[in-house]
């Protein structure tokens, strides 16, 4: 349909018809706003990089997590796997159908993936983190949705960290959302998450992304060139046969079909988060009880939180100081 006119649209009605679609959450963030605000500033990835021409406006979508999932207690379970990866394409889907309900009001509008990276900053190296082209949990703080936590993930008072992002960029002039000033997240004070990595990579209000990797994409790319090239390498016909049918093998076939254990993977974190009005009523007495807890963990929260009374009279955790706009001010 050729389109002569723009409907003149308001944000709530941007915001109604993206959760008749089927999302949880919905904010709209300015585009020039994160534009003069990456979280990087070494390496930018903004909404301008994405399109020149349509990013006055960046709309969060937000899916929730099934609860059922969460109180899956192994980190690996293929079910939480699958289940992720059946959310993310529903999410897509409604990115999908709002693109083309702005764009029927006469706004071009592109979607931002929740999975996707730029191929062209890929520099080789696989066990190298790859980030994607815009920083969804950070839009979604300046879209009023909620604040980062200790490890950097989005919580939202609704759900914590249990959900799932896109989000569409529009230039669309409507009312953009106001960011929360206050953070959500109690930080070691609390490091449920801290206590429940199986990798242990959180560390004071950041991640190593190397490492979270490995569980939160457990048949990504990094795996999947290590594993070929343990079969290349194999000298043995008799045991370059057996690697081939190996489990390993299954497991990386029955991903590269479906995504799941690619873009879906651990999320151990995001379960046994305390923030969320859902946690109480549906997670709390499957998740109460953190298995991966060590003295040495406890050990590690306890530093912090002491690192923490002391900033009182001297400068906060560098890490903190970087991310203090989408972490929010901390009560003491």
């Amino acid at each position: 349909m050729s389109i002569m006119f723009k409907q003149k649209l308001t944000a709530a009605e941007i915001k109604q018809k993206a959760k008749a679609l089927g999302a949880d959450l919905v904010g709209i963030a300015d585009g020039d706003t994160l534009n003069r605000n990456p979280p990087d500033p070494e390496d930018p990835r903004r909404p301008s990089d994405i399109t020149e021409h349509d990013s006055g406006r960046v709309i969060v979508l937000a899916l929730r997590l099934q609860a059922g999932t969460s109180r899956i207690l192994a980190w690996n379970d293929r079910n939480k796997y699958y289940n992720d990866e059946l959310s993310i394409t529903f999410l897509e889907e409604v990115a999908l159908e709002l693109v083309y309900w702005l764009e029927d009001a006469g706004y071009p509008a592109i979607i931002v993936p929740p999975t996707h990276v730029d191929p062209w900053r890929y520099q080789g190296d696989p066990s190298k983190h790859q980030k994607p082209l815009l920083s969804l949990p950070h839009a979604a703080v300046e879209a009023g949705l909620g604040t980062l936590g200790l490890n950097l993930q989005l919580l939202t008072p609704e759900y914590g960290p249990r959900v799932i992002l896109s989000a569409v960029l529009c230039s669309v002039d409507v009312e953009c959302d106001q960011p929360r000033t206050e953070a959500l997240c109690l930080g070691p004070q609390c490091g449920r998450c801290l206590k429940a990595c199986p990798g242990d990579v959180i560390k004071h209000w950041d991640r190593d992304w190397e490492a979270c990797d490995r569980h939160r994409s457990p048949h990504g790319f990094a795996q999947l060139s290590e594993y070929l090239g343990r079969v290349i390498d194999e000298p043995d016909a008799k045991q370059k046969k057996a690697l081939l049918r190996s489990e390993d093998s299954f497991n990386l076939w029955q991903s590269i079909l479906r995504g799941a254990g690619v873009i879906t993977g651990c999320r151990r974190c995001a379960d046994v988060c305390p923030v969320g009005s859902d946690y109480e009523a549906m997670l709390k007495d499957a998740l109460d009880v953190i298995p991966e807890n060590t003295p040495a963990k406890e050990a590690r929260l306890a530093a912090m939180l002491a690192a923490e009374s002391c900033s009182a009279t001297s400068s906060p955790a560098p890490a903190y100081q970087r991310q203090v706009r989408w972490i929010g001010r901390k009560s003491r």
